[in-house]
């Protein structure tokens, strides 16, 4: 690779590691307080009230909130409503837009953890 590809592939990966710009802070702190699980994980969404229901691709996941990929159209401060495995329906808010994507801002935190947890483990049977 030529010197000056390898110095635009190193910034390219630089910029990937950084905070996203588009994906900006909702709790008033300038900070995000919650850390978060970059994943890919199929879920089912709707705007609150509308029995119309999409899967959507989560790509991360915190306490707060989450960023999945979902159709342009959808406005910011929108009520809506995720379907997370492990976690079940949760409501909230739509916190920003970019083109194909949108942060949801849980009305309550959850424990993003029970997403990673297998559904329907073995159970072993009884001696």
């Amino acid at each position: 690779m030529h010197r000056r590809s390898m110095e635009r592939f190193e910034r390219m990966e630089q910029a990937q590691h950084k905070p996203s710009q588009d994906a900006p802070d909702v709790s008033g702190g300038g900070q995000r307080q919650d850390s978060r699980d970059s994943l890919f994980l199929a879920a089912r969404f709707r705007v609150k009230g509308d029995k119309t229901i999409a899967q959507v691709r989560i790509r991360n996941l915190s306490a707060g909130g989450l960023m999945a990929e979902l159709p342009d159209g959808i406005e910011p401060d929108t009520e809506v409503e995720v379907e997370v495995r492990g976690i079940g329906w949760i409501s909230g808010r739509i916190a920003w837009t970019a083109v194909g994507r949108a942060g949801v801002a849980f009305d309550t935190p959850v424990d993003p953890k029970k997403a990673r947890k297998p559904v329907g483990a073995r159970r072993t049977p009884a001696a």
